[in-house]
């Protein structure tokens, strides 16, 4: 029987799976990972990105707009990636709710993540308030989310 209560960014957790192929951590997270008390969930790669991969933002709005077909995710080489990133809040959806987890820890500024704020589509490293992908996915399911 699983008793994770939390789903986190797996990048957190220092898994490789960041767009440009760092790993980072938060030993907070980490320790939560290897307690057992966290399952670590990448959505980019769940939906089918590579490690590395070019960065992307969201166009037209935040991860809300995105599911609701009104804004879509590019890459910085003007790629529209927007079924990947569907396809990982998806998965991340399905995840929490088959292990019936309530609360989620994210990273922020992340397309997929974010949970206050997201960068604003000019890849100008400019931030605005908006929620990734996932993080709008897990809202509306009722899911608690933090963010790191």
């Amino acid at each position: 029987m699983n008793t994770a209560s939390v789903l986190v960014s797996a990048c957190l957790g220092g898994k490789l799976c960041r767009y440009d192929g760092q790993i980072i951590s938060c030993p907070r997270v980490e320790k939560l990972v290897r307690d057992g008390k966290a399952v670590p969930f990448c959505p980019e790669v769940a939906g089918g990105l590579a490690v590395p991969r070019p960065p992307a933002e969201i166009q037209g709005g935040d991860g809300k707009d995105v599911l609701q077909g009104r804004g879509w995710v590019q890459d910085i080489k003007g790629r529209d990636v927007t079924d990947a990133y569907l396809r990982g809040a998806q998965a991340g959806l399905a995840l929490v709710q088959r292990l019936g987890i309530r609360r989620a820890i994210l990273k922020e500024k992340s397309p997929a993540c974010g949970v206050h704020s997201i960068y604003d589509g000019s890849f100008k490293n400019r931030l605005r308030k908006g929620r990734g992908v996932l993080a709008a996915a897990l809202e509306a399911a009722g899911v608690e989310l933090e963010q790191i």
